[in-house]
């Protein structure tokens, strides 16, 4: 008789049962099969806040066909996801299938590949009460606000309308952004940039200061036109040079957060997107000639830890493809925020040796792009830093000095493969050949008008940001939280930016005004912390 082992999902299953063989058979509860009622608040203030459960309605079939498969199994186990989810999961079914929360039943991967599931086989477990409750704690208390809020709205906006602990929040931060957009009030400013020639290059300086070094920025075009005439027939002459060095160090391997926002950035992606294909190359993909494989390691998390054998796998393949010298001196580690939970490793291949090349023709365009992006950021953040030469001149014409700054790549180290530099227009690359004292000839000096900038509104990317920065929300709910505020039209998208919608406008204006606390971001951040500590 085969032991019983029962996962999320249909595709997490499949890939198990390879690595399990025939004395396991492995099922999936397609998520929680429990949860409080729709139609009723279902915590019982007066006796503790008691939750008060209920089947999910639709799965009473599979509820009977997994109570049929424990019976006749010899021994269940629970697999579910690593995380608080993930263990209410579990704490469910045993409840249900009527097993002993407290006897070794629960198995957890931190990667789903032959390694990842034959160790977290070997380690079973009880199920972690702390973790369940701190699930518990977050769903009941989401359930209060939610319960005792959205009717509040009912009467004075319209049916239908919910609120939450963190969605609230969220809306605010974006109502409260296209406020400053809207009360912002723009200064004038000139920009006046020599163009200068040494030899056969060219290059731009930018006026800095006098020649005191008190800070020159005309406010108008009147004062710009007249530094320009002042320095007709000025001569043009080095004053200062420095040369430099500078090491650049790669970034950490991905967490949650900034996996969301680089994936915004470089791909397009939403926070949904990219949570949904990450999903997928978590629980396995049929790789041509592997079968089922889960080609990265749990998405959910913030610990910018890696483990010494991916460290390893990691050097392995920068030796064998950029030679010895595009390693660091030591291994790269990364220390992880103050509050992180540091529950699993960063987000990294589960094979590094695996490159996304080699498994292209069997991923989706989304999986490809977003494989691609986890493996290289990760393989670049064991590599060496990349080396750069770097110059700073001023130049002085009559009362006036110029700047201009440039670098050379000396020794490009981990951007061979992997670069998330935004870039710095102000800086010329690659400067001419320039000594103290040398005059420069002038070809053109041109003043240019400019405003100081609002804020830019939020995108997804910066949204998310925002939210991790301010303690509001944790990894796993970033994504949802962001599908909730659109799809109940609290906010609406314009390409890429978040605006608040008018009902946004009105409800996040009604909710400041009676249930502030519930609105402030400290209140949030620190209920937040409170819960990590159930």
């Amino acid at each position: 008789m085969a032991k019983l082992v029962i996962v999320e999902s249909p595709a997490k299953a499949k890939t198990i049962g390879k690595y399990l063989g025939d004395d396991y058979e492995v099922t999936a509860s397609m998520g929680h099969i429990r949860d409080l009622p729709a139609s009723q608040l279902g915590i019982d203030v007066e006796h503790g806040y008691t939750p008060q459960y209920i089947s999910i309605k639709g799965k009473e079939k599979l509820i009977k066909e997994l109570k049929s498969k424990a019976k006749h199994a010899d021994g269940v186990l629970l697999a579910t996801d690593p995380d608080r989810e993930g263990e209410a999961i579990s704490w469910h079914l045993a409840n249900i299938l009527g097993l002993d929360p407290h006897e070794p039943n629960r198995v957890t991967f931190d990667e789903i590949t032959k390694k990842g599931v034959k160790e977290g086989m070997a380690h079973p477990r009880a199920i972690d009460e702390d973790l369940f409750n701190a699930q518990q704690a977050r769903r009941v208390l989401d359930r209060l606000v939610g319960y005792k809020l959205s009717p509040f709205l009912w009467r004075k906006v319209r049916r239908g309308l919910s609120a939450g602990r963190v969605q609230s929040v969220a809306v605010r931060l974006i109502d409260d952004r296209e406020k400053e957009i809207e009360n912002f009030k723009p200064d004038e400013y000139w920009n006046v940039d020599a163009t200068l020639g040494a030899g056969h290059k060219s290059f731009v300086a930018r006026l800095a200061t006098d020649a005191n070094g008190k800070k020159l920025l005309p406010k108008s075009e009147a004062e710009a036109r007249a530094i320009e005439k002042g320095l007709e027939g000025a001569s043009y002459v080095v004053s200062e040079l420095k040369r430099g060095k500078r090491a650049k160090q790669p970034t950490p391997a991905f967490i949650t957060s900034t996996l969301q926002q680089e994936a915004s950035r470089r791909l397009g992606f939403t926070a949904t997107r990219t949570m949904r294909a990450a999903q997928t190359l978590y629980e396995g993909v049929d790789i041509d000639g592997l079968g089922a494989v889960g080609l990265i390691t749990y998405m959910r998390t913030d610990s910018l830890r890696i483990s010494a054998e991916a460290q390893q796998a990691a050097a392995d393949y920068v030796t064998g493809k950029y030679g010895a010298e595009y390693l660091p001196p030591e291994r790269r580690n990364y220390k992880s925020k103050k509050n992180a939970q540091d529950a699993h490793e960063a987000i990294r291949p589960s094979m590094p040796d695996m490159t996304p090349e080699r498994v292209k023709s069997s991923l989706t365009a989304d999986q490809y792009k977003l494989y691609r992006l986890i493996w290289e950021r990760f393989i670049a953040s064991q590599m060496a830093d990349a080396l750069l030469d770097t110059v700073s001149v001023d130049i002085e014409a009559d009362n006036c000095m110029f700047k201009a700054t440039g670098s050379t790549v000396k020794f490009d180290g981990f951007t061979v493969l992997y670069d998330d530099a935004k870039g710095d227009k102000s800086e010329n690359k690659n400067l001419p050949e320039l000594e103290n004292g040398m005059e420069i000839k002038v070809k053109s000096l041109e003043g240019n008008q400019h405003f100081t900038q609002a804020p830019p509104r939020y995108t997804e990317a910066t949204l998310i940001k925002a939210l991790e920065e301010n303690g509001i929300g944790r990894p796993s709910t970033y994504a949802p939280t962001i599908t909730t505020i659109t799809t109940h039209l609290y906010v609406e998208r314009e390409g890429k930016q978040l605006k608040p919608t008018v009902l946004g406008e009105v409800t996040t204006e009604l909710m400041k005004e009676h249930f502030p606390n519930i609105l402030d971001v400290k209140f949030t951040a620190d209920m937040e912390n409170s819960l990590d500590d159930v």
